[in-house]
């Protein structure tokens, strides 16, 4: 009860007012059904009290509260990457996003909002029906104009906000108790604290929360007008707008409620000056943004850059425009989904779209194509600087799917291209290659395409996501003709690229002739353009390449070459992803030195950069080679750990390795069944991600010859085989738990006397020094121990998690034969005094 919530809902720019009855009954119904669709008219406030609902229910789903935003969703595939990028599920290489994110949610107890689903009812409908099928703890909350019904679940119509009622022989009610009224109040003070309204007034505000349909949208808008214009004044003129007979349905009919919000739009419109209004139809196109987009893309000759800030500021006390955080400390703003669709037409009568979408075409491009020369350019600069322009396009990321999909409409290959080509280094460090690939597709279909100069790079780009989807076929089709086409027309760089791409998928096919040829010329070309950065990539080949050839020395000594390039320069990814393959080379031929430290320095640079599928790889590999070392308990830590980020983050493969490396440390400790039951379960997993399926009890097939002996191993094993991933995750983390205790109260079997091995003896403190004794991780959390920090100091100092510092001070108390903080920051300050 008192964890932290566990969710992605954004924070409130506004008070939440209202709404109590209906936040209480969909409370309880949500308690009681699966699946709930709060239903109701543009501005009615479904996503508002979504966003309350979700935020009251935190409590009830320990797996997490995640909303996506369905707004600009097209196809069942970015259903599923919405849904991925909220709950933080990692595609797996060479498998449906769909399947991997119903997998990762089967055994999990969470709530998913699902956003503005009106406009793809249908494909909604048959993702939740196999999320609610498959995932039984799973519940979903939508939001929609239109019903959507999901099996055995609730459709809850949103009601216009309570006005106030006249009982009959009563007294008249206050006004300023009707709900409605309370958000008129509430926006129009947050617009001017010193407003108030008389007893008059306030009969006055329930007449214009009337004549707005009750919509929350439109006595927001309205009450944000008031200190401006006056109650009286605002009363009139709304009556007098909505009367006109331009807006009559027809002879003595009224609007109805469902269509007045438009009209309170644009009648708040209509009031604003002009260069509000011009500023306002032009932000429409974007779908978050902050001042200095603001000023690139919508100032002109008729609208100054310099006033844009004070017309951003009067849209957001008008409750036009909403901030929705901030981002490299800029203030972020985006426009009510009503708002913008309102504003957009008015773009569009205004002749201005296709201009103003231009230049925001321009400057998307100009920040995607910035990002593409910042990771791979060759400049020495600071990480956080490369950096940067990747966090830019995750916080504009939506407008940038709005502008492909605006280019696949128009036909407009060639921009829509160039945004591929340079958001291919975002898919790719992402894990969003499936819907990089949809694009890329699309795109590449159009007719036009065979004419656009960007063809030839994004065929490059392409041939990337399906390298590292494991498409090696497509990879080496397209990275051919891509290769062609570049060499054809002088795009040297593409060039270099291109062939260490195709290099490194010839060794994963193992035609290493091939692999040779051309991972020669991508060197020899670096080096003469002077690319670093394509030279370490290429080098980063060259290893992989003389590693399949045996020859493991010369291809350390290539890694080693390429991270000198990489940390000359501060390229903190490539560093990263170099450290992985040269430990994993190191692992294979029992270097385990190298492949330790390898791991352990990946694994600071993954968690520095975000990435959690790379992070967990790197503490399952810390974990086999404790375990090769001898350090039992250091291998049960890591590979839990690593197992657990798998297992969050979808990536199953990876799960099953960690659960055979578990059930090794634990057959080789004498726990015979639990190790069985493990093993079973990881080959249980691999078939169902189409990995071959060994016959039982591997990987103890040769452990034991007795018949009856292995009869048993062989049932645990199939019990182990029986057994869902979450059961069997659930069955490692407890035999990681059981390890950390006093080894008397271990439910172990005892190893015969001819296995046991002594206990080793702690070193000397007195004797020992820190440096000599201590791996260099180790040694840097012991002097941060000694000058007082806590596990989280460390963590923030170190950029690690609370509990790695806190495994990082058992290991060194259990090495050194401490059993305090306090000894270990005796024994650093002994020796540095000494």
């Amino acid at each position: 009860m008192t964890a932290p919530a566990r969710h992605n809902l954004p924070l409130p720019g506004t008070s939440f007012v209202g709404r109590e009855r209906d936040l209480s009954d969909l409370l309880r119904l949500l308690g009681s059904s699966r699946s709930v669709t709060l239903c109701g008219a543009d501005g009615i406030g479904k996503t508002r009290l979504a966003l309350r609902v979700a935020e009251q229910s935190t409590v009830s789903f320990p797996d997490g509260v995640w909303i996506a935003d369905l707004t600009d969703v097209r196809t069942p595939l970015e259903v599923h990457a919405r849904i991925a990028e909220a709950v933080g599920v990692v595609e797996e290489p060479g498998l449906p996003l769909g399947v991997t994110v119903t997998e990762a949610l089967r055994d999990r107890r969470l709530l998913l909002v699902l956003d503005s689903c009106e406009h793809i009812a249908d494909e909604v409908i048959a993702v939740g029906e196999t999320l609610l099928t498959e995932c039984p703890a799973l519940s979903v909350l939508l939001t929609s104009e239109v019903p959507v019904r999901l099996t055995g679940g609730t459709v809850w119509r949103v009601p216009a906000m309570a006005l106030p009622v006249v009982p009959r022989n009563a007294p008249p009610p206050d006004p300023a108790d009707a709900e409605s009224v309370r958000l008129f109040l509430d926006r129009a003070r947050a617009r001017d604290p010193r407003f108030t309204a008389t007893g008059p007034e306030l009969d006055a505000v329930a007449t214009l929360c009337d004549l707005s349909g009750g919509v929350p949208l439109g006595i927001e808008v309205l009450g944000a007008r008031a200190p401006e214009e006056g109650i009286a004044a605002l009363t009139e003129g709304l009556r007098a707008h909505l009367a006109s007979p331009v807006f009559q349905p027809g002879p003595g009919q009224a609007v109805s409620r469902s269509d007045v919000l438009p009209l309170v739009l644009d009648f708040v419109y209509r009031g604003l000056p002009e260069p509000e209004r011009v500023l306002l139809r032009r932000l429409s196109v974007f779908r978050g943004w902050d001042l200095e987009l603001a000023e690139q893309v919508c100032a002109d000759e008729s609208l100054p850059e310099s006033a844009i800030l004070d017309l951003l500021t009067s849209l957001l006390d008008r409750s036009l425009i909403t901030v929705t955080g901030e981002f490299e400390g800029r203030v972020r703003y985006r426009l009510p989904e009503a708002v913008r669709r309102f504003a957009q037409e008015r773009l569009v009568a205004s002749g201005e779209s296709e201009t103003i979408q231009e230049r925001l075409l321009t400057r998307m491009l100009s920040l995607a194509e910035d990002l593409g020369q910042r990771l791979e350019s060759s400049r020495s600069m600071p990480w956080s600087e490369r950096d940067s322009g990747r966090q830019r396009v995750i916080a504009e990321y939506d407008t940038l799917r709005s502008l492909l999909r605006w280019s696949l409409q128009k036909g407009a290959a060639e921009p829509g291209l160039r945004l591929c080509v340079s958001l291919v280094a975002h898919w790719v460090s992402h894990n969003n290659y499936s819907e990089g690939a949809h694009w890329m597709d699309r795109l590449l279909a159009l007719e036009e395409t065979a004419k656009a100069p960007s063809r030839a790079r994004a065929l490059v780009g392409r041939a990337q996501l399906a390298r590292v989807r494991r498409d090696h076929e497509l990879a080496l089709e397209a990275g051919e003709e891509g290769l062609r086409l570049c060499r054809e027309a002088g795009d040297d760089a593409f060039v270099r690229t291109c062939l260490s791409l195709l290099a490194l998928v010839e060794v994963r096919e193992r035609n290493l002739d091939r692999a040779s040829v051309r991972v020669e010329e991508a060197l020899r070309l670096c080096r003469e353009a002077g690319d670093l950065w394509g030279e370490a990539i290429a080098l980063g080949c060259r290893a992989a390449l003389v590693c399949q050839q045996g020859d493991y020395p010369t291809a350390d000594h290539h890694y080693n070459a390429a991270l000198t390039l990489l940390r000359g320069i501060d390229h903190r990814w490539g560093v990263g992803v170099t450290l992985m393959n040269q430990a994993r080379a190191a692992e294979t031929n029992d270097d385990l030195i190298t492949a330790d430290r390898c791991y352990r320095e990946a694994l600071d640079t993954q968690r520095l950069i975000g990435a959690v599928s790379e992070e967990a790889r790197c503490l399952a590999g810390i974990g086999r080679v404790a375990h090769a070392q001898g350090h039992t308990s250091q291998a049960y830590d890591y590979l839990s750990e690593g197992l657990l980020l798998s297992h969050a983050s979808g990536q199953r493969a990876e799960a099953a390795r960690s659960l055979v490396s578990l059930a090794r440390v634990a057959f080789g400790s004498g726990l015979r069944e639990p190790a069985c039951r493990l093993a079973g379960a990881a080959t249980a997993l691999r078939s169902r991600i189409g990995l071959p399926e060994p016959e039982a009890p591997w990987p103890f097939t040769d452990e034991e010859r007795g018949r009856r002996r292995r009869r048993q191993l062989v049932v645990w094993w199939e019990q182990g085989h029986a057994l869902s991933q979450f059961e069997a995750v659930r069955e490692a983390e407890l035999l990681a738990e059981e390890s950390r205790r006093p080894t008397p109260r271990r439910r172990t079997r005892p190893q015969p006397p001819a296995a046991a091995k002594p206990a080793p003896v702690p070193p000397s403190p007195e004797s020992a020094s820190p440096g000599k004794l201590l791996t260099r991780r180790e040694l840097e959390i012991a002097q941060l121990v000694s000058t007082g920090k806590s596990n989280p100091e460390i963590a923030r100092t170190l950029f690690i998690t609370s509990s790695t510092a806190a495994r990082h001070v058992a290991n060194i108390n259990r090495k050194m034969g401490f059993n305090s903080r306090t000894q270990i920051s005796a024994w650093i300050k002994r020796h540095r005094s000494g």
